[in-house]
């Protein structure tokens, strides 16, 4: 009996693989190695595609104007504080404790890109491109101080995002920093700065060569700040009105948002009886090659629009629209 089961236990075991079986197992590997690398690239080139059934003029126009800022308008605006206050109480309560007039802006302008779909475009090497995604970056500090230092982070969201997935995104990112301190494009940075003067504008140099040709790896755009769909800054913390910020020339970011400090002013009604009047200024700078002024317009009535009834954030859109192809 004993010698039964020792037999049985050696017949399970495996037989050693041939030089041939080897070799054929290392193919198999590479190759699978391959398609999903091959997967991962469709993926991530899925995420933006070049616009081009836009009219001859349109197509011209980032030859002309080259840069970011000598293509830049300026929209100055101010934003009706009554409904939005009472709007965050209420999410507030609701368990979204640190909800702020950010997440509103940034999830309105993900709907208006939701419904307006040319406004997530961008321009690389003079071509016209569009984004499926929206990626908001903005500057953090660790804590309110004057010695604490700033960094960059950024968040990719989906433009059918509601204000809680705003929310627990910016949330999630801004939390991980504040714990952890460095992150990848401060040791990106770091790592750049290790590079003598001379040589460091040389590197630059090449990184926005590279660039415009669009061949900088994602890694890298995933973590610059100058990639993506929108910068945004609060002035507001800070206690003074928005400033006026340029774009970047560098990069593909073409919109960029400041708001300033909530204001109160005294207005008169038509019956002749006062009332106080809350409202906050904000300012969009915005790369015109992307979509013409009328197209630009029409999506700010859409951000206005959710800014005076801000409860259709509370649930996704009930059609996302794609850009044109």
């Amino acid at each position: 009996m004993n010698e039964e089961k020792v037999v049985l236990e050696a017949s399970t075991e495996e037989a050693p693989l041939t030089k041939k079986q080897i070799k054929a197992k290392r193919k198999e590997e590479k190759q699978e190695l391959k398609r999903k690398k091959k997967e991962r690239k469709l993926r991530e080139k899925d995420k933006f595609r070049r616009v081009r059934k836009i009219a001859p003029y349109n197509r011209l126009i980032p030859y002309i104007m080259e840069t970011r800022n000598t293509s830049q308008n300026f929209i100055f605006d101010s934003i009706s504080m009554e409904k939005i206050d009472k709007y965050i109480r209420k999410k507030q309560e609701e368990g979204l404790t640190n909800l702020t007039l950010m997440h509103v802006i940034i999830a309105a302008y993900c709907r208006a890109c939701s419904q307006r779909p040319a406004i997530n475009r961008f321009i690389r090497g003079q071509k016209i491109y569009t984004r499926k995604k929206v990626e908001v970056a903005l500057v953090v500090k660790k804590e309110m101080s004057l010695e604490s230092p700033d960094t960059v982070i950024k968040v990719i969201l989906d433009p059918a995002s509601t204000i809680e997935d705003v929310y627990n995104a910016f949330n999630e990112k801004i939390e991980g920093y504040r714990n952890h301190p460095n992150s990848g494009f401060d040791k990106l940075a770091k790592v750049l700065n290790f590079i003598p003067g001379i040589l460091l504008r040389w590197t630059i140099r090449a990184i926005r060569f590279f660039d415009y040709l669009g061949l900088l790896p994602r890694w890298l755009t995933k973590l610059s700040p100058f990639h993506g769909s929108l910068f945004i800054t609060s002035m507001g913390s800070l206690g003074i009105p928005p400033i006026v910020h340029h774009l970047y020339d560098f990069g593909t970011v073409p919109v960029f948002i400041a708001f300033g400090s909530k204001q109160r002013e005294f207005k008169v009604r038509a019956d002749g009886s006062v009332y106080k009047h809350s409202y906050v200024d904000i300012t969009y700078n915005l790369d015109e090659r992307i979509c013409d002024g009328y197209y630009y317009a029409s999506a700010m009535k859409v951000i206005r629009g959710i800014y005076k009834n801000p409860e259709v954030l509370d649930n996704p859109p009930e059609k996302v629209i794609e850009d044109i192809r």
